[in-house]
């Protein structure tokens, strides 16, 4: 009977931390845990890390003389007196560099322009929250609760008023008439936004399953490991496919491949991919439940946009590309259309026409929430 008044009177007066403001650094129960002290030490910094997030609110942000201190004074008020898990992200900006722009000048070359204003300065955000997606309970309730927040950082007196986003953020507020707008703080335009420390893969939503992926982990040349953001496909094994809707969810369901078929195609893939190895060529495999693919190369574009609205391919996969395609037949087809032979290598034919294709990624974000609720 103590325990349950006790447990009505915590959850009357909000103790009870919410359940969804989890941190990727601690483990998967541990937002299960209530009465969470939020630690508001003035004697550290609370920097900003990989672990934190990866899914946050950005409250505010300083730049100019005594910004670092303003940021560091927000983050410890955050905590202290709103028991909010802040951080401090300090990004330093450079606009004094020249950029390309988009066109073409006279000679040919890409456009280049530089910034209206010719500056460099470092900025310090303030983080706040480890939510580990962009809908997870407690982000709505805790963003209206920054938005009007008055903290003491930004009353009179403090370096926070020689910040120009501050000043151009109260201009925008005066301009804005609507009485819900007014009832916001200074930190009014704070938003959700992912992790800036963490990579883009964390935040793909989609990614091979787990049991594609374990059907490459142990291959010698994992597409999954290609640097580069896209290859050129050079030759496809495919396995059975299956056109019955209910046995395709069957095999969904029961997390299984495509048989003794699938086992020769990935054979053949991984015989190719050795053979192009052993020339010096950059080759990799990758094996799903349908089929087994050989690419060439990695390459961060694979073309430049053109003023005509194509694309200028990249020469090195375009080279890849001839260098791989079928050859025209002397003898043309029953139909009179030209005919290609492919390469052969090996005694494994390649395809007739190789096409560049995106490398395939792991969903960091997607991996983790498939741990966390096992």
């Amino acid at each position: 009977m103590f325990v349950r008044t006790k447990l009505r009177l915590a959850v009357a007066f909000g103790l009870i931390a919410t359940l969804g403001s989890t941190s990727l650094a601690a483990p998967p129960w541990a937002s299960l845990i209530p009465f969470r002290k939020v630690e508001a030490d003035v004697n550290k910094t609370y920097e900003l890390t990989e672990a934190n997030g990866p899914w946050m609110i950005m409250a505010s942000s300083f730049n100019g003389p005594g910004a670092a201190n303003d940021a560091k004074n927000l983050v410890i008020e955050l905590r202290k007196d709103f028991g909010m898990e802040a951080f401090v992200f300090e990004q330093k900006y450079d606009f004094s560099d020249s950029v390309v722009g988009k066109g073409y000048d006279r000679y040919g070359d890409p456009k280049k322009m530089r910034y209206m204003n010719d500056a460099s300065f470092v900025s310090y955000a303030v983080m706040v929250g480890n939510y580990d997606s962009v809908d997870a309970s407690g982000v709505e309730s805790t963003l209206n609760k920054i938005k009007t927040a008055h903290p003491k950082v930004f009353q009179t007196g403090y370096s926070v008023k020689s910040d120009a986003i501050k000043t151009m953020r109260e201009k925008i507020k005066d301009a804005i008439n609507t009485e819900e707008k007014k009832e916001k703080g200074p930190m009014g335009n704070a938003f959700v936004t992912r992790n800036p420390l963490l990579p883009e893969e964390f935040f793909r939503p989609q990614g091979p399953d787990q049991l594609v992926i374990g059907m490459n982990k142990d291959t010698p040349y994992n597409l999954l490991n290609c640097p580069g953001k896209y290859t050129v496909r050079v030759a496809t094994f495919r396995g059975a496919v299956e056109l019955d809707q209910n046995k395709i969810k069957e095999i969904e369901a029961k997390n299984i491949v495509g048989g003794s078929r699938l086992a020769v195609a990935a054979a053949k893939a991984e015989k190719l991919a050795a053979a192009l190895r052993k020339q010096g060529v950059e080759a990799y495999t990758f094996h799903d439940r349908s089929e087994s693919i050989v690419t060439v190369g990695s390459f961060e574009s694979v073309g430049t946009p053109r003023r005509d609205g194509k694309i200028e391919i990249n020469p090195q996969v375009k080279r890849i590309m001839d260098g791989y395609k079928g050859s025209a037949s002397s003898q043309p087809s029953a139909t009179g259309l030209p005919t290609f032979e492919p390469k052969i290598l090996a005694g494994i034919t390649f395809d007739v026409q190789p096409v560049p294709v995106q490398v395939p990624r792991v969903s960091v974000a997607a991996d983790y929430a498939r741990r966390t609720t096992r």
